[in-house]
């Protein structure tokens, strides 16, 4: 495929003009916006109320949700789900998604390892998670990791920097960023525990944030 052609290549195309979010979730099915469709198991779309008024977006598909077609449902879904009780959000008053809808990863033996999306993939799949905010109209968004936030609010975006702050954005009245849950899992033994309850204090931030609004 020419570099011209792989531009033209976008979710755009399959978005309906219906942006319910059960319309937008079947038409997700079908997706073909960019390449990474023709080696996962399926799309997974965003779960939530369209009443959320928080939506919080992480990179990709894991392995449990590429086969279960449901977001943060693996390891990294256990623990955010927690984090977020333990913060006082209910998990079921959010809308949880991905900035990019299909699993990539590369084959080591039987397993499956997760590959960061290119930038031209998450640019492909811009158009869902565009539809899933307009559909919603969230008072706030939560980026979750350095692929969402720079998807979100641009390549000079450093989660490092900024995380657990107020950022102005189009996207939402309030806008945040804070770490991937997976990150925690990925941590040393002997940072991972302080690594999750700052995780925790970000998301009372949010929680603060949702209570004052």
């Amino acid at each position: 495929m020419s570099k011209t052609a792989a531009k033209r290549i976008s979710a755009a195309d399959f978005v309906p003009a219906d942006h319910s979010l059960e319309a937008m979730r079947a038409a997700a099915a079908g997706c073909r916006g960019c390449e990474l469709f023709a080696t996962a198991t399926q799309t997974v779309f965003g779960e939530g109320s369209v009443r959320s008024r928080a939506v919080l977006v992480g990179e990709q598909p894991g392995d449990q949700e590429d086969l279960t077609g449901r977001p943060f449902v693996g390891p990294a879904g256990k623990l955010l789900r927690e984090s977020l009780e333990a913060a006082g959000i209910d998990p079921g008053d959010v809308y949880i998604t991905n900035a990019v809808k299909h699993f990539k990863f590369v084959e080591r033996g039987k397993r499956r390892i997760h590959a960061t999306p290119k930038v031209t993939e998450i640019r492909a799949c811009a158009p869902w998670l565009a539809a899933e905010l307009e559909a919603i109209r969230p008072y706030l968004v939560v980026a979750l990791g350095a692929t969402a936030a720079q998807a979100l609010l641009g390549a000079e975006f450093r989660v490092t920097k900024s995380r657990g702050q107020l950022v102005a954005s189009p996207l939402a009245e309030r806008v945040i960023a804070t770490v991937h849950p997976s990150s925690i899992l990925r941590a040393d033994d002997a940072t991972r525990e302080a690594e999750r309850r700052a995780f925790v204090e970000d998301l009372k931030i949010v929680a603060e944030l949702l209570r004052d609004s």
